[in-house]
């Protein structure tokens, strides 16, 4: 039990509460916001006449007969075949997202027990270029590609998006492995082990949550990306943030907003998800990797 100096005066523990609950509401309300307005139509969510028509659903009631309506998920899904764009932004996200690991790991692993110089020089020049921006380095890509007919294919945005998120996950990674003590290599080799089998075995069971957490980081850099897939990728293979922008029209084609509305919380949802079921990963995972002070 702790001692009465330690406790929290309670004046401050309500204080606490209520910054919290506030933070949280305001936090979530855009995101509840856009889910209760993606069951309506235009008219209603974007009202400039009266703005309860968002809460009451009025001209929803008129069009659909009911205040709620899922016209703008059945023209996103349906009608717009929005489960396309789905199942090639899984496919992008899937291919960086492994090919990124499995080259930040080993990578990683090798500079963290390597002692040479040029470690450091290396791992500069990766800082170097993931701190530029991707538009700059897509735009050297496009030419041989327009050249070798590469254009608009998922395997071109998943090479290209490796290359750009890899930088970041050899960084992660690296510290997430000194962070390792080398005795464990070393125990293992002195047990007859080899170095790829005391990295198999030994080292990586060691270090999962930090593999978990570059892992989903890499996910929502190629899950989140437009500038990349927005360039490379062809209108038929275009992933879900391109396909939401383009629901919303240009100048010169019209848009539904309604359309992009139902999206954004189809391709929000599952982030929710995921955060959420590896949050004690997340939360191990970079309290492994954090420098100590």
């Amino acid at each position: 039990m702790a001692a009465p100096s330690q406790r929290m005066p309670t004046g401050l523990k309500i204080g606490l509460v209520a910054f919290t609950v506030v933070w949280l509401i305001l936090a979530a309300f855009p995101f509840l916001w856009t889910v209760w307005g993606s069951f309506k139509v235009e008219l209603d969510f974007f009202s400039i006449a009266d703005w309860t028509y968002a809460l009451t659903g009025e001209r929803t009631q008129i069009t659909h007969g009911s205040p709620f309506t899922t016209a703008g998920y059945e023209g996103a899904w349906i009608e717009n075949q929005f489960w396309r764009n789905a199942i090639n932004t899984f496919i992008v996200c899937f291919f960086v997202v492994c090919t990124s690991l499995t080259i930040g790991t080993l990578g990683g692993y090798a500079l963290s027990r390597s002692g040479h110089n040029y470690v450091f020089w290396l791992l500069i020049t990766a800082l170097i270029f993931r701190a530029v921006p991707p538009i700059t380095l897509v735009s050297g890509y496009l030419p041989p590609f327009f050249q070798w007919n590469l254009w608009g294919y998922l395997p071109t945005a998943i090479v290209v998006l490796v290359a750009i998120n890899q930088p970041f996950t050899l960084w992660m990674l690296h510290s997430f492995f000194q962070k390792i003590p080398k005795e464990l290599d070393e125990s293992a080799r002195v047990d007859g082990c080899t170095q790829f089998q005391a990295f198999r075995y030994v080292i990586i069971p060691v270090m999962w949550p930090g593999v978990i957490t570059t892992g989903l980081f890499s996910f929502l850099l190629a899950y989140n990306d437009f500038a990349v897939t927005t360039m490379l990728l062809a209108e038929s293979n275009r992933t879900m943030i391109p396909a939401i922008n383009a629901f919303l029209g240009t100048t010169q084609t019209e848009g539904n907003v309604m359309f992009a509305v139902a999206a954004v919380v189809s391709a929000t949802v599952p982030l929710f998800i995921l955060v959420m079921f590896f949050q004690r990963q997340i939360v191990s995972g970079l309290t492994a990797g954090a420098v100590k002070g």
